[in-house]
């Protein structure tokens, strides 16, 4: 089955299958459907054209629901398999979709400590950030704050708040979660 495939082709494929796996003859789904039987056999054959008020009797007479009857389009792959983007001292690998809703995309972040230090004037962007650290000890500074988050705590702030995050003693594992024009900002640092 493939997402191209014309919803009347589908339903007639769906329809033999069913019928067949389930060992019934043509006569026996048109009775239970209250159908003719050489009706029947033109809607599987595709000569004649399938109505939106036969699918309720047909699906009916083949004990199924008539979204499975009409065989929909499985959904997409769920996993998200992007490369990972490295950025002087950090690795994000995505573990969301572009086009996420409401723009928010989430990441698993990697900091090694580089000997960086925040720079004098600290970035300032328009949206928020939220990260979760998964192991080591993440330096936030947070205006004129000076946070050390250590595994097992969030936070959560304003990136219009000047801020700079880094490692400390030992590389950091973080999920980190942006709004699109943090994601702008991080990425391209």
């Amino acid at each position: 089955m493939t997402a191209n495939e014309a919803v009347d082709t589908r339903v007639r494929r769906r329809l033999r299958e069913l019928r067949t796996e389930q060992g019934l003859t043509l006569a026996q789904v048109a009775e239970r459907a209250h159908i003719d039987v050489s009706t029947l056999s033109r809607l599987e054959s595709g000569k004649r054209r399938l109505a939106l008020d036969h699918l309720p009797a047909l699906a009916s007479a083949l004990g199924v629901s008539a979204d499975e009857l009409l065989g929909a389009v499985p959904p997409a792959d769920p996993r998200v398999r992007s490369q990972p983007q490295k950025m002087g001292p950090m690795t994000m690998w995505p573990l969301t979709h572009r086009g996420s809703p409401g723009g928010l995309q989430a990441y698993r972040i990697v900091v090694v400590p580089d000997g960086r230090v925040p720079p004098d004037e600290l970035p300032v962007h328009e949206g928020h950030d939220w990260f979760y650290v998964l192991s080591g000890k993440l330096r936030l500074v947070l205006g004129e704050k000076d946070f050390i988050i250590e595994a097992g705590e969030a936070v959560e702030f304003s990136t219009w708040t000047p801020h700079w995050f880094g490692a400390v003693d030992g590389p950091v594992e973080l999920i980190g979660i942006f709004g699109p024009q943090g994601q702008k900002l991080h990425l391209h640092e």
